[in-house]
């Protein structure tokens, strides 16, 4: 594998991190000798899109509170998210702002009492629009891999909905089940 594919596993990114551990991103970088930052790039509250609205069960263009990120690695674009959230579970929370949460977003919301017990995520390929094809740095032709996760909390309530874009030539999908 060469120098500049990135293996991602979920399961760090679901558990929330022990007090003074700090965000999941960074640690999983860090434990594959790389160096991971993120820019939020908007926070706050938005009308909810046509699939966040469908996936959290209420009316499109009700109030949610989304946080827009650039991922990166080694200082250079990774990967594009859009991390959703339920207005009444976010809005006056570090979740509708621009600031580092200390843990990450998994780590509060759980301090919140919404720890999320139940994850489906679903994975696509498709070709970028100009906007993601500039943002991520790829080549005219390059596809994306984009990256559907809605974590519910014990009552099968939607507490998060993640939209992620990764340039599918950079990236390798790994994922491990334990089966008890």
């Amino acid at each position: 594998m060469s120098a500049g594919k990135w293996v991602s596993t979920s399961m760090p990114y679901l558990t929330p991190r022990e007090k003074g551990q700090g965000d999941a991103w960074s640690a999983d970088a860090a434990a594959q000798g790389r160096r991971g930052t993120q820019r939020i790039v908007h926070a706050g509250e938005v009308p909810a899109p046509t699939e966040v609205a469908g996936q959290f069960g209420i009316a499109e263009g009700e109030p949610v509170v989304v946080r827009r990120r650039l991922i990166l690695l080694d200082d250079e674009p990774n990967e594009l998210t859009d991390t959703y959230y339920p207005a009444d579970i976010a809005r006056g929370t570090g979740l509708a702002g621009t600031a580092k949460i200390p843990g990450g977003a998994v780590t509060l919301l759980a301090s919140l009492g919404h720890a999320g017990v139940l994850v489906r995520e679903d994975v696509t390929a498709d070709m970028p629009d100009e906007d993601e094809r500039h943002a991520l740095r790829t080549a005219q032709g390059d596809p994306v891999l984009r990256l559907t996760r809605l974590t519910l909390d014990r009552d099968d309530r939607p507490i998060q909905l993640d939209r992620m874009v990764m340039p599918a030539l950079r990236q390798r999908l790994r994922y491990e089940f334990r089966i008890r």
